[in-house]
């Protein structure tokens, strides 16, 4: 799959030629489409537990509430729809937030500047991302460190190089060396000039939300913006059942963009909610009801997705553990309630512990992959980079994810059970005591019958002796290295380009540093 610049309809801008030249001389980078499934859906509860927790969640609702803090507007919009407004609890009789949700769509198209590079969301599709906003990195050379924009700036670049990944992501690490205030239009910016993949929004304050806005609007047009999804930006939920007014806040600007949100409870079982996975799933469905049902409330048709971020806790020391079998069932479990509910679904990802990309890391991050493509998750953020409970992102195990995504895509093509796949004639040309090497059948398959890692090393023993006898993580060191220096930045209009550097410019002007 060839580079292409943003063209055809609204999106046709001035500077055509020098753009065409660009795209002429771009290297070619292949990204495998969003995957769609071929294999269904594990399923863990039962009609008559899913009805329970349906129940239960309403319950929660109604009686318990949930909390809208410092955000009056809200709280007179939900007043205004029904809800019973005490303080800042609001309390939604059974069934008005069921049915404010059914407004929102069942799955949407988020378009990249580069059209072949647009993802849609929903549906048997699963859509996948990199880790999202570690203030730390890590890398074989320089160890654990705070991340730069530097740093930023190369995940940006191997994500793009990436070709099973479909999704530049967000705040892929956070830059420590550039204000807090200014350092999401430094982000942004990047995702839109190095990458010409999908991307997210900044939700750390509602003004940044709309830059976000704004930027896009450069980047694609005012109206196109207006009309279509070119944002999909993750509204984490403060569990239990509190709403803070900088995350709604954010909520309301990309709704009444038509921009779409991840209406995303933080769960840590036993520490955000209940240590049980049906009492979990309980709160999880509340929030998401109240979530979901409050982007419809800004703008009935905005689109919205049913997240959840899970993991379980140890009792011990209290830290976060991955790759578990009580958060497989409420992964699963909420699968099953967001296809109920009629919304595409976030959860899962390359979810480890481990402070090294290691045997536990590699272990529990297969536990999670895996997971996550059996239990119907259209949007996986995280799905590459993730290390030590989300505190770090790692280069080495960034392209090891990254490379390990391209089993997803082949196992969710299920069987093939097409003339060719039922291999009849092979069997019959070789008969007993036969081999396969040499038939028609092999000869004519052989380069696409068994997926192949990029990474791991399948020489010989005397082979690998005599290279260094190198371990994963040093040929996903040497894997980073080729990357970046065979990357060359995807073909924008210059005047687009020329435009965006001077609104970060300005913004970043019209206020002084803040690093808090």
């Amino acid at each position: 799959m060839s580079d292409t610049a943003v063209r055809t309809g609204r999106r046709a801008r001035g500077g055509g030629g020098a753009a065409r030249r660009a795209e002429r001389t771009a290297v070619s980078v292949e990204t495998a489409k969003y995957i769609e499934r071929n294999v269904p859906n594990f399923e863990v509860l039962t009609e008559e537990a899913l009805d329970i927790i349906e129940a239960n969640a309403e319950t929660v609702l109604a009686e318990i509430g949930v909390n809208f803090v410092d955000n009056p507007d809200a709280l007179a919009l939900w007043k205004d729809a029904g809800a019973v407004i005490e303080g800042e609890r609001v309390r939604i009789p059974r069934g008005l937030a069921r049915k404010l949700c059914s407004t929102a769509p069942s799955e949407y198209t988020q378009h990249a500047r580069n059209p072949e590079r647009s993802v849609v969301v929903g549906g048997k599709n699963l859509v996948l991302a990199p880790v999202y906003g570690p203030p730390f990195v890590r890398d074989a050379e320089g160890g654990r460190r705070y991340a730069t924009m530097a740093d930023f700036e190369k995940f940006v670049k191997l994500g793009y190089m990436s070709k099973w990944l479909h999704h530049s992501g967000g705040t892929v690490c956070e830059p420590t060396d550039v204000p807090v205030n200014k350092r999401h239009l430094d982000m942004l910016l990047t995702h839109m000039i190095y990458s010409d993949k999908p991307f997210m929004g900044s939700v750390t304050e509602p003004s940044r939300a709309q830059d976000s806005i704004e930027m896009c609007e450069i980047l694609f047009g005012k109206e196109f913006v207006q009309e279509n999804t070119v944002m999909t930006s993750l509204i984490n939920i403060n569990s239990p059942l509190t709403f803070d007014s900088i995350m709604m806040g954010a909520l309301e600007v990309y709704a009444r963009n038509n921009q779409a949100s991840i209406i995303s409870p933080f769960i840590v079982g036993g520490a955000m909610a209940p240590v049980s996975v049906a009492g979990t799933l309980t709160q999880v469905m509340a929030e998401v009801l109240a979530g979901v049902a409050y982007s419809q409330l800004i703008r009935p048709g905005a689109p919205v997705i049913f997240g959840t971020f899970v993991t379980s806790i140890d009792m011990n020391s209290g830290a976060p553990t991955f790759g578990t079998p009580e958060a497989s069932h409420i992964t699963y479990g909420a699968g099953q309630l967001a296809r109920r509910l009629g919304l595409p679904y976030r959860s899962a990802g390359s979810f480890c512990g481990s402070k090294l990309p290691d045997a536990q890391a590699a272990y529990e991050t297969a536990n999670s992959l895996q997971m996550g493509l059996l239990s119907g998750v259209n949007f996986m953020l995280h799905s590459c980079g993730w290390l030590e409970g989300g505190l770090v992102a790692s280069f080495e195990k960034f392209v090891m994810d990254a490379d390990q995504l391209g089993t997803l895509h082949h196992f969710a093509k299920g069987v093939d059970l097409s003339e060719n796949g039922q291999a009849m004639g092979a069997i019959a040309e070789v008969g007993p005591g036969g081999h396969y090497l040499g038939c028609e059948h092999t000869q004519a398959n052989f380069k696409t019958a068994f997926w192949r890692s990029d990474l791991f090393d399948y020489k010989p023993f005397e082979t690998w002796d005599e290279e260094g006898a190198r371990d994963t993580q040093v040929l996903a060191s040497a894997r980073v290295k080729k990357l970046l220096d065979t990357y060359q930045q995807p073909p924008l209009d210059p005047e687009i380009e020329a435009r965006l550097r001077a609104y970060v410019a300005e913004k970043k002007a019209s206020m002084p540093d803040a690093f808090t």
